[in-house]
């Protein structure tokens, strides 16, 4: 069986090929096998479902409409939303030479197969594939780092909200934490690369901005949390006031990007008697209000009560 015994569900594989029967017969021999399929059928489309999905293998073919195989595949490779462990294999509808192989190990990929595909070859090898992924995956979530920032992860950035929380709560000093996520405004042209170049950019706003003290960790695919010792919430909200100033100075695509964020902060954590972990499940929930009331304004302090929505 391809599924792992720490996995509830079974291997998800991309396979992003215009020709029907080619992606009928590689579907017909990983359905078997226990993997879910998912199709794609551009190189476009491939790149879309392969970022939403993040699925734990991905097959492409040589040529695809609109970019082949090995572009993609590289492009792939650059995105941090795949990650360096997900096996790319190019397959072809005619014999793999040994140039073919070593140019598509330059792009990134884990193999090249021609025809005729040998099933069972394939399906030993896409096997130790995904079972490096996982590997690979549970040692990324045991971390503390989000890679592809270098800020905080969840785990990480909770494990320092309880260091700053004692140091705060011995000095009877504030503490608070923001969330902030940027969104665009109805009717952007090409909104998921609009948000993406907007999340690296508000990265580098953070990481050039933020204090030594200050903890910084990204939460999600958009969203960013500071915890911020010795912040009340006049300092919270001037911090997103000038996050969201800089960010409307970046010239081009992004001048229509908005900053919405949600926070909490205490003036005497010791008096608060409050876990700080809990400033920043307070921040997110004001994130999420301030997300579904919009009229409301783009910043939202914690009011009381969890939005789980």
């Amino acid at each position: 069986m391809a599924e792992s015994a720490e996995r509830s569900h079974p291997p998800l594989v991309l396979i992003a090929n215009d020709q029907e029967w080619a992606s009928r017969a590689v579907e017909s021999i990983l359905g078997p096998a226990g993997y879910a399929v998912l199709r794609a059928y551009t190189a476009e489309d491939a790149l879309s479902r392969a970022r939403s999905s993040q699925p734990d293998v991905v097959v492409l073919d040589a040529r695809l409409p609109g970019m082949d195989g090995l572009a993609v595949c590289r492009t792939l490779r650059s995105d941090p939303r795949i990650t360096p462990s997900t096996p790319i294999i190019i397959t072809s509808s005619a014999p793999a030479t040994r140039a073919q192989r070593l140019e598509a190990l330059r792009a990134g990929a884990c193999e090249y197969f021609g025809q005729p595909l040998d099933a069972e070859e394939f399906l030993l090898r896409l096997g130790a594939y995904v079972r490096a992924k996982y590997d690979a995956d549970q040692a990324r979530e045991a971390g503390i780092i989000d890679p592809p920032t270098g800020f905080y992860n969840m785990r990480g950035l909770a494990r320092r909200a309880r260091e700053l929380g004692s140091a705060a709560f011995r000095n009877k000093a504030a503490l608070g934490c923001v969330v902030i996520a940027p969104e665009t405004a109805d009717g952007t042209a090409d909104p998921e690369n609009v948000i993406r170049a907007a999340v690296d950019k508000l990265a580098e706003l953070l990481q050039h901005s933020g204090r030594v003290s200050d903890a910084i960790g990204r939460l999600g695919p958009t969203e960013f949390a500071v915890i911020a010792p010795e912040t009340d919430a006049e300092g919270m909200e001037r911090m997103v006031e000038r996050l969201s100033q800089a960010l409307a100075q970046t010239n081009g695509r992004l001048k229509g990007v908005r900053l919405r964020a949600g926070y909490d902060t205490v003036n005497d954590l010791q008096k608060a008697a409050l876990d700080p972990v809990d400033l920043l499940i307070h921040a997110t929930s004001a994130l999420r209000t301030a997300r579904a009331t919009p009229a409301e304004g783009l910043v939202r302090r914690f009011e009381g009560g969890l939005s789980l929505s």
